[in-house]
């Protein structure tokens, strides 16, 4: 192959790439409006548009889907939607979500056991209820606490299921504070090393440096990376050797 006709196939690609950025740039815009408006089909209909034209199911979560929920997080903390907007929003992004997802394929047992839930005083479940369908679509038995759950309540709770990972969302700066409750608690109960501890939500995208501060053991940017830390903090704990 001549290198004059490798720089035009290379250039084709890289406009293609470039053309599929806008195209998902785009569709995240449209996407947003159509949350914000309550149109529950169109959004679908974004959606579908998008895996029919051939954008990979795990890039419309990425770079349609999940700016359009980051998005809302931030208007939602601003203040600058209602209750009743974000409600309806979240479970149009919902809808959206489960159009990507891959048939769940039953594996021969639960890779393990995920308890997640949003912190004390949080309320945003959106991305926790995202994690939760990732996880159990990939194979993991998830017990869902909810939103507004104490440190003690995911504590007894792991300790009940025997989960070695903990997934704990939260939204903004002051409510992800409260994970270090519960990071002081696994730490004070001697549980440091048979329970792992993940974080999630949009402030640690803004601040990665949060994850540290409230004793986090590991993050992932969205949904899409769920299964792959659940499975790196599980077999940390197993590897610790007080996992059975």
């Amino acid at each position: 192959m001549s290198a004059r006709i490798r720089r035009e196939q290379g250039g084709d690609t890289a406009m293609s790439s470039r053309g599929a950025q806008c195209d998902c740039e785009e569709l995240y815009r449209q996407l947003l409006d159509a949350m914000m408006n309550a149109d529950r089909a169109r959004a679908a209909e974004i959606i579908d548009s998008a895996l029919s034209g051939g954008i990979p199911p795990a890039r419309v979560i990425t770079d349609i889907l999940d700016p359009a929920i980051v998005r809302l997080g931030a208007m939602w903390e601003g203040e600058s939607i209602s209750l009743a907007q974000n409600f309806i929003a979240s479970k149009i992004a919902e809808d959206a979500l489960l159009r990507c997802l891959p048939e769940r394929k039953e594996p021969h047992g639960p890779k393990g056991v995920a308890v997640i839930g949003n912190i004390e005083d949080d309320f945003h479940s959106l991305g926790r209820r995202t994690v939760g369908l990732f996880l159990g679509t990939a194979g993991w038995q998830v017990v869902d606490l909810g939103n507004d759950v104490p440190a003690e309540q995911f504590l007894e709770k792991a300790l009940e299921v025997k989960a070695s990972v903990i997934g704990v969302s939260a939204m903004m700066q002051t409510t992800a504070l409260n994970i270090k409750k519960l990071r002081d608690l696994i730490d004070r109960e001697g549980q440091k090393d048979r329970i792992k501890l993940a974080v999630g939500g949009a402030v640690f995208n803004w601040r990665p440096e949060l994850v540290a501060e409230v004793g986090g053991d590991g993050t992932t940017r969205n949904a899409v990376g769920a299964d792959h830390l659940f499975t790196r903090l599980q077999k940390l704990a197993l590897a610790s050797g007080h996992v059975s």
